[in-house]
């Protein structure tokens, strides 16, 4: 059955949805969106500007029509080749990238095993050691997380044999080195057979890291614009800022729940809690770039990560709609989401949290007194 047109006065709601270029949140005289649906109710027409991802367990979480992510979107391939350990003497016109062509063996894997410094300077005659492994050759658009699911390894593993550091951009050509990952019974196994078993719990730390597509060597990620019109490919890298622009913002207005740290029954919580009525306007803690959005880890719903620069990162979850795309540029107090919640919320809340690095902080000591 065809969807009926929409009436004039639904037009002017969803309207009232789509936050203006550079806006704000203020108390008085912002433009509230509609109230969401019940979340038992029949899911809206997707002609009204929102996606409604399937997320299995019936959450209600309203999005801007985007693509889906990229470890998603561009699979990979296991096709590694196995290099024995051995050793090169530097020819004329050798650097190391044709070492590692010639060898199969990563560059930066070779740098390391010789303890050779950036800017990477070899000389003719210098014998290299040339480490042995298992080393997946990076192609156009393909992610950390895609190359986990593909050799069933967790993508942290990959990320310590391989010494990877922020940007977390991996470079198409590059050779990425694969830990050997024993099965459980203890015999040997194909990399079929253990991609077939693993389950990769994707966390927050997954998509900073691993969620990036790869970029040709001398391309460029492309630039933030303020506008959420924009819809990227998801194989596109985006640039993020350089530095933080000064400090952080209570990212919506309600009450701490629930402290970052352990839990009364030990579990961890990487942020803090801060329960709000439904539909309650979630701010950009300081000026950054969206870096995801949408409800890929089903305990956090729906989910927002900006990056600010120097290696900062705020993550904003359990939200009912979700008002930017990936590779938006937001200002601080900008409004990105709704409060909802979606995901393992028991209650309306925010779950926020900032993270420095891979690390996450304490965000209350970083946020202004009040």
């Amino acid at each position: 059955m065809g969807a009926r047109p929409m009436a004039p006065l639904a037009l002017l709601m969803l309207a009232a949805c789509i936050p203006q270029t550079g806006g704000g949140y203020r108390d008085s005289g912002y433009d509230r969106p509609a109230p969401r649906q019940d979340r038992h109710s029949q899911p809206q027409s997707q002609q009204d500007g929102w996606e409604r991802p399937a997320l299995g367990n019936e959450q209600d979480v309203r999005r801007l029509p985007a693509p889906p992510p990229a470890w998603q979107a561009r699979k990979v391939q296991a096709d590694s080749r196995v290099v024995a350990g051995t050793s090169y003497t530097v020819q004329p016109g050798d650097s190391l990238r044709s070492i590692s062509m010639k060898t199969g063996a990563g560059s930066e894997a070779i740098a390391r095993a010789n303890n050779i410094p950036s800017p990477f300077v070899i000389r003719v005659g210098q014998k290299l050691t040339i480490p042995g492994g298992r080393y997946h050759l990076v192609r156009d658009g393909e992610t950390g997380i895609a190359i986990a699911i593909a050799y069933g390894v967790d993508w942290s593993r990959i990320i310590a044999v391989n010494d990877l550091e922020e940007p977390y951009i991996l470079r198409t050509g590059q050779r990425l080195l694969i830990p050997d990952t024993a099965s459980p019974s203890g015999r040997p196994e194909t990399i079929e057979q253990r991609a077939a078993r693993f389950h990769l719990d994707l966390g927050v730390d997954d998509i900073v890291t691993g969620g990036q597509p790869a970029i040709a060597e001398k391309a460029k990620p492309a630039q933030p614009t303020a506008s959420s019109a924009r819809v990227l490919s998801p194989t596109t890298p985006v640039a993020a800022p350089a530095r933080l622009a000064g400090g952080f913002q209570w990212p919506l207005k309600g009450t701490v729940i629930r402290r970052f740290g352990p839990g009364a029954s030990g579990e961890r919580n990487d942020g803090i809690k801060i329960a709000a009525p439904l539909d309650t306007p979630v701010l950009a803690a300081a000026d950054g770039v969206v870096a995801y959005v949408g409800s890929d880890i089903p305990a956090l719903g729906g989910l927002v990560i900006l990056r600010h620069g120097d290696g900062w990162t705020t993550v904003y979850g359990h939200a009912g709609q979700l008002l930017v795309q990936r590779g938006q540029a937001v200002k601080k107090g900008q409004m990105i989401a709704l409060s909802g919640n979606s995901g393992f919320a028991d209650r309306p809340e925010l779950h926020f949290e900032i993270r420095q690095g891979r690390s996450p902080v304490d965000p209350l000591p970083r946020l202004p007194a009040r």
